[in-house]
């Protein structure tokens, strides 16, 4: 329970910090950095969001009412799978084949971690 508490806090403070740099800057110029800690609070605050959701559904589903560490790698290697899309999107390569292949590796990715832990 204290690990939900802790995640849920990053991820508002996260979703905080990006609506603050998209309302106070531009995208021209804000620089490397304000790039690197973009794509850094969406992942935090995807993170976060996703973890909710998979209590939510352990919860109503399994009955469960705590979160493994698996757990938390399944939601850490989705919360990835928008990150990707919108770097493919940045590139202009959108497209089936693009998205093909990012489900392929969200799918060996969980496949990963489904089998090592």
């Amino acid at each position: 329970m204290k690990h939900n508490r802790i995640i849920i806090t990053i991820s508002i403070i996260g979703l905080a910090a990006l609506t603050l740099m998209l309302n106070v800057t531009s995208p021209t110029e804000i620089g490397p950095f304000g790039v690197l800690l973009f794509f850094t609070t969406l992942y935090v605050s995807l993170f976060g969001a996703i973890t909710l959701g998979l209590m939510a559904f352990y919860r109503l589903a399994f009955k469960k009412t705590t979160l493994v560490g698996k757990d938390y790698l399944y939601s850490a290697v989705l919360a990835f799978g928008p990150i990707m899309v919108l770097m493919a999107r940045s590139f202009g390569a959108i497209n089936l084949w693009t998205m093909a292949l990012i489900l392929t590796f969200l799918f060996l990715a969980e496949f990963l971690v489904a089998k090592r832990m």
